[in-house]
């Protein structure tokens, strides 16, 4: 699913002589976003403007419905109902609202062949990003974080599904 890193995009306007092709287009369009409850581009709050409508972190779903800061603005804590792994504090957002929000706080990091037991609070950056609307709330869909002191950096293609409450890849 190459979707999420699809960044919004203007709405496409067919020339008139591509209006039949078009609208089979966008007919499928929402279709596909019906059946999954999400879509790329943002559905604008009754007499706004998509971009004055602040995102959310995305939702408690999934395996996440038992975590903390999700469905918020800028959440000083994130949790996402796991173990020890799971959970950011002191978070500090540096940037919020745009095609992605970055942030630093502590996390328990985990070094290799170590348990989750003997892990330590290292500084963490989180990622959140693929911004769209899901089940008609404009959100960041998914999130994700790593420990650069620990020679880790941003990998788009393994994160957390916020929208669907599921782990990406799938462990």
């Amino acid at each position: 699913m190459d979707s999420h890193r699809a960044p919004n995009r203007p709405t496409w306007r067919a020339a008139p002589r591509r209006a039949t092709a078009a609208a089979g287009v966008i007919i499928a369009a929402i279709g596909a976003a019906a059946i999954t409850g999400c879509s790329g581009n943002p559905a604008p709050a009754t007499g706004s403007s998509p971009a004055a409508t602040v995102p959310v972190l995305g939702r408690l779903t999934g395996v996440f419905a038992r975590g903390e800061g999700f469905g918020q603005v800028k959440p000083a804590k994130i949790f996402n109902g796991g173990d020890p792994t799971g959970l950011v504090t002191r978070l500090i957002w540096s940037s919020w609202g745009g095609r992605r929000a970055v942030g630093t706080g502590l996390g328990d990091y985990v070094g290799q062949g170590q348990s989750v037991a003997s892990g330590s609070q290292k500084q963490v950056t989180v990622v959140a990003f693929n911004l769209g609307t899901c089940h008609g709330t404009r959100m960041y869909r998914a999130v994700e974080w790593y420990f650069p002191g620990e020679g880790q950096a941003f990998d788009p293609t393994r994160y957390e599904n916020i929208c669907a409450g599921a782990y990406v890849p799938n462990p």
